[in-house]
């Protein structure tokens, strides 16, 4: 009664070998050409970004409508392709406190590739296929904020952070020079161009 069973065996595993060159080939295509994809989705927003503000200019932020996108200038990077945050924002809070780099912030966060395929976050928010931003994506009861140093996150979140405001919600949009670079970080790979949806909740000393 066994002989019969080795017949399926060679089946069985050109079926597992032919599962596994599909899987490989869909994860290919998925990153396919992935940097010059995530430049021209950069190049996309900088188009829509009418306003750069120039370093420091806080008084111009704090006045920035919702819904306008703008562009930050991150400080740490000198390549001149890529030098900017891109930023709009979902809430505004005029008064809220804004935080210094010395600081620490509790925050909600979405974080997506180009793709749309959350990578980090602490609340389901909007994805970098979202166009709008008037839905019901907003953080629960059930989620809890999470706390980092202002310095201590990527240079594309550093330099945003500083021109928030307790209780704004902002969309950013990070070039990979801003983000975990050419080498990628934790599952994140090389080139990628970020996506954060960043709500402002406390600001720590």
């Amino acid at each position: 009664m066994k002989k019969p069973k080795l017949i399926f065996l060679p089946c069985l595993l050109l079926l597992s070998a032919l599962l596994v060159a599909c899987s490989e080939s869909t994860e290919v295509g998925k990153y396919h050409d992935w940097q010059a994809r995530n430049e021209a989705f950069i190049d996309s927003i900088k188009a829509l970004s009418p306003i750069t503000i120039q370093h420091g200019d806080i008084a111009t932020v704090k006045a920035m409508p919702v819904g306008t996108l703008f562009a930050i200038p991150v400080a740490s990077v000198t390549d001149d392709d890529s030098p900017f945050v891109y930023c709009k924002k979902i809430e505004a809070n005029p008064e809220g406190r804004r935080p210094v780099f010395t600081d620490r912030v509790n925050v909600f966060y979405y974080g997506t590739l180009i793709t749309g395929d959350n990578f980090n976050g602490n609340f389901e928010g909007y994805s970098a296929l979202d166009k709008t931003f008037s839905g019901d994506k907003k953080p629960t009861e059930f989620n809890s904020t999470s706390t980092f140093s202002v310095l201590g996150v990527i240079s594309g979140w550093r330099e945003a952070l500083q021109y928030m405001r307790t209780g704004e919600r902002w969309m950013l949009y990070i070039p990979w020079r801003s983000g975990y670079g050419a080498e990628g970080y934790k599952g994140i790979i090389g080139y990628s161009a970020l996506t954060f949806d960043v709500q402002l909740v406390s600001v720590e000393e």
